[in-house]
């Protein structure tokens, strides 16, 4: 075990505070959460907010054009892409953008880069956003944002606890679970920091939950705990499937009285599993 002082829980805050790369957002992506976020907010104000930076523009459009949103013709403008997609895809394509940025050239440990998470946390947003869909509940773009952002706390552990990350990655190769090796090694798990992190990027209290408590639902209340359930099948899909960095719900299982429970038809995980390669296909303009 790392002989490095073990992180006190109550100092997860703190801790936090002091990562420096990813600390805060770029200001046009909070500018955009806030602004989705505030329900008197009209699609006029986002367009005014995305139109003053043209990368992100170039970047919204080309997701809005890809395979993933299959929409008819090409979209030429980001007034246009708001109207069809609405306030919260075009939201959740900006944080994207910005996210995709965070997950480069770092090495977790052997056999994994950052880039391996950004590609886990989209496919888990996928995932995530294609059960929902199935659900008929109208939560598909928050489950689409809460996939994405669920392991961000890990990019907490990569800048301030390196060393100690990388001995819980070589330690859950064996099959040992992540979250418990975590609080083991380093004295908090992703969770934590993720739901700290989320709370600090003001991104929606459901989404803030589900960064918290995406590996033990069962924790949340049982009227807020859909999403994270959902996210939880999803990281769970993803990682059985190799898709990026997988050690993190390596040892998850889904159990039919957790379905049965929240009314999950165990239909719908056949079938995202079954699409799951083609939807990953129609995403390569969202992994940047």
């Amino acid at each position: 075990m790392s002989s490095a002082t073990l992180v006190d829980p109550k100092n997860v805050r703190e801790a936090v505070k002091r990562v420096t790369t990813i600390a805060t957002l770029p200001e046009v992506t909070a500018k955009i959460i806030a602004t989705v976020e505030n329900p008197n907010s009209t699609a006029a104000q986002l367009h005014r907010i995305i139109s003053h930076d043209p990368a992100l523009v170039t970047r919204i459009l080309k997701v809005v054009n890809s395979a993933f949103y299959g929409l008819p013709g090409q979209i030429g403008s980001i007034e246009r892409a708001i109207v069809l997609l609405g306030l919260n895809a075009v939201k959740n394509i900006a944080v994207a953008a910005s996210m995709g940025q965070m997950f480069r050239g770092a090495k977790l440990c052997d056999g994994y880069t950052a880039k391996d998470l950004w590609t886990h946390c989209v496919a888990v947003a996928i995932a995530a956003r294609d059960l929902a869909k199935q659900s008929k509940l109208p939560i598909a773009d928050e489950a689409f944002l809460a996939g994405m952002i669920h392991d961000i706390g890990l990019l907490v552990s990569l800048q301030l606890y390196p060393e100690q990350l990388r001995e819980v990655c070589e330690k859950a190769k064996g099959g040992g679970n992540f979250a418990e090796l975590e609080r083991k090694i380093i004295g908090v798990d992703h969770q934590q920091l993720g739901m700290t992190l989320a709370e600090q990027w003001k991104f929606p209290l459901a989404c803030q939950m589900v960064a918290g408590h995406h590996h033990d639902p069962q924790k949340v209340e049982s009227d807020k705990r859909m999403l994270v359930m959902i996210v939880y099948l999803a990281d769970t899909i993803s990682c059985k499937a190799g898709l990026g960095f997988t050690l993190t719900a390596a040892t998850q299982t889904i159990e039919p009285a957790d379905l049965v429970a929240m009314k999950i038809d165990p239909v719908w995980i056949e079938n995202t599993v079954a699409k799951l390669p083609e939807l990953l296909a129609a995403s390569s303009a969202l992994m940047g």
